[in-house]
């Protein structure tokens, strides 16, 4: 399934995209997309049957914003340096072990809405990333197949990023992570189901028209069923949290100087493979 929340910030209301591309209330069925449905197997079976019984109400699309396909979004672990190509790029070592680092929900934004650039930002890169989006208590997992069945679906994350803040200020990454709109997401949360090799996606970005990023997830250092295994013996991961796996090749950080880094005005455009699009316009915060 093909699932979103539509609806004006803060007020999203649920919905399914179906197999024709109508959206479909479900409003009726379930109160939101969020950890606590992602967990209810019950009530998910009930909206697949609804699905396929083609009876749930169709939505205006042109009228409806798109919003953050999760509410309630308990955290968001994220894997720096996860890609062979990036780590290349930008003169890393290949890291030993996954490196971790961690964005506030509050981060989180509509995959169309406005990135705001932060107030004495000169740095703010771009990085198009598979997010992963847990269904069920993980903790202290064994197999590769216990983490991909702690998997309810998958994203797309815009992991936004200010590069001063984050390498050049000290401390740890998160200060060049958690800046208000770094992380746009959606436009679907798309069920396990239907991504038959979460190592087999394509993902893509664009910066005013231009290609910026054309990577594959078969080039993770660390793949998606080690990440979640990895990071459930550091800390327990809950339905409704948010894994960002990393990101290729092709950021502004690893571009020659002058680096092309964002300002207000650009056109972020990223896909991923049977996950959708995002578009964003950059405006200073």
């Amino acid at each position: 399934m093909k699932l979103l929340r539509v609806g004006p910030a803060g007020a999203e209301r649920p919905a399914l995209l179906d197999g024709d591309g109508n959206l479909r209330d479900l409003s009726g069925l379930v109160p939101d997309i969020d950890g606590a449905l992602l967990a209810d197997e019950s009530a998910l079976a009930g909206v697949r049957r609804a699905a396929r019984g083609g009876a749930l109400p169709v939505l205006d699309r042109p009228e409806q914003r798109v919003g953050p396909p999760l509410g309630r979004i308990g955290k968001i672990v994220c894997i720096g340096l996860n890609y062979h190509d990036h780590a290349a790029e930008t003169g890393a070592e290949v890291p030993a072990e996954p490196v971790v680092f961690m964005k506030a929900p509050d981060t989180v934004v509509g995959p169309q809405d406005t990135v705001l650039i932060p107030k004495g930002s000169v740095k703010t890169d771009w990085e198009v990333e598979l997010a992963v989006v847990i269904g069920r208590t993980a903790r202290w997992l064994e197999t590769d197949a216990e983490a991909l069945a702690a998997v309810a679906g998958y994203t797309i994350a815009h992991d936004v990023s200010e590069r001063e803040f984050q390498i050049e200020r000290g401390g740890q990454w998160d200060k060049g992570k958690n800046c208000e709109t770094f992380n746009p997401l959606g436009p679907w949360l798309v069920t396990a189901d239907e991504i038959a090799d979460p190592q087999d996606l394509a993902l893509r970005l664009w910066v005013n028209g231009e290609l910026r990023q054309d990577g594959s997830t078969a080039d993770q250092i660390f793949p998606v069923a080690h990440v979640v295994r990895y990071l459930s013996r550091f800390m327990t991961l809950y339905p409704g949290d948010i894994i960002n796996t990393g990101t290729p090749a092709g950021v502004a950080l690893g571009q020659p100087d002058p680096k092309p880094y964002l300002r207000a005005g650009d056109v972020v455009e990223l896909e991923i493979t049977g996950l959708g699009r995002q578009r964003q316009v950059l405006k200073n915060a």
